[in-house]
């Protein structure tokens, strides 16, 4: 209900007059039945502009930090994400990050829209990065189209590190769905997951225009801010899980190739372990 509220009478047409968005393809977001929406990320307005552009509700998977904030700001923030149809998507790795995947596979079970950056984070620079295999295998195990979505501007509209909003004209452009259903039996298989993911993030580039950089953006923004790598950063979640334990493992596979160029790449050492 606060979500309706919220998207159609308060915070939705003041948003739609002060920001003026322009759309491209929102009949290729289906009627009804579940189905992935995939974006680039460029600002954290993005979970805001879309969904209020969508007219079914969107249910983003939000990085958990922002569910787990302290004092008054982080109770508001965490109220607010919850009360806008966002679950939590913990980011580390292992079987953490395969348990926010199974609370995604459940909102696509019962015939929802599952809103998915696969770059994982926001990008550093306005490119477009490398995508996390989770995409890819939510689409394959629920057998669900992936509608790519390019966000248009909201990188000057609010930048990395910035509170109040630039008031400027934003815009978004879905595409046409992605069908993988031919590699539905194939769910569980790493070299599939990457093919698929990179399948998307090219769609992505096209429909946004921004240059692919084949790296995880996570990794780059550790390295802008002079620390060190650390595996969490280029982690993915897992196709298969251990069978005696239940547990993912690691992937040491390598990537079959890059969005951009079609050429071969080597998977990070971390291999495929967290969220996108």
């Amino acid at each position: 209900m606060f979500y309706w509220v919220m998207k159609r009478i308060f915070l939705g047409p003041v948003i739609k007059l002060l920001f003026r968005p322009w759309v491209k393809g929102l009949d290729n977001i289906p009627a009804q039945g579940a189905a992935i929406i995939a974006s680039n990320h460029l600002s954290f307005s993005d979970s805001i502009f879309m969904p209020l552009m969508v007219r079914r509700p969107v249910v983003f998977l939000a990085k958990s930090e922002y569910f787990t904030g302290t004092g008054i700001k982080g109770r508001l923030t965490a109220a607010f994400f919850r009360l806008t149809n966002q679950l939590p998507m913990d980011r580390s790795g292992g079987a953490a990050s395969a348990a926010s995947l199974n609370a995604g596979m459940e909102v696509l079970n019962a015939g929802g829209l599952l809103g998915i950056y696969p770059e994982g984070t926001r990008s550093p620079d306005g490119r477009l990065y490398r995508g996390k295999v989770g995409v890819a295998r939510l689409a394959l195990q629920a057998g669900v189209p992936v509608i790519p979505v390019a966000m248009i501007g909201t990188d000057k509209v609010q930048p990395i590190g910035k509170r109040l909003p630039n008031i400027r004209r934003i815009g978004m452009i879905f595409g046409e769905p992605l069908d993988f259903s031919e590699h539905r039996d194939q769910a569980d298989d790493r070299i599939v997951q990457r093919k698929v993911t990179d399948d998307i993030m090219a769609r992505l580039m096209r429909l946004s225009g921004q240059e692919y950089v084949d790296e995880y953006a996570a990794v780059v923004k550790l390295r802008l801010a002079g620390k060190p790598d650390v595996p969490q950063a280029a982690a993915e979640p897992l196709a298969a899980p251990v069978a005696a334990q239940g547990e993912f493992v690691q992937d040491e596979a390598a990537a079959p190739g890059s969005p951009a160029s079609g050429s071969p790449v080597e998977e990070d050492d971390a291999g495929s372990q967290a969220a996108g």
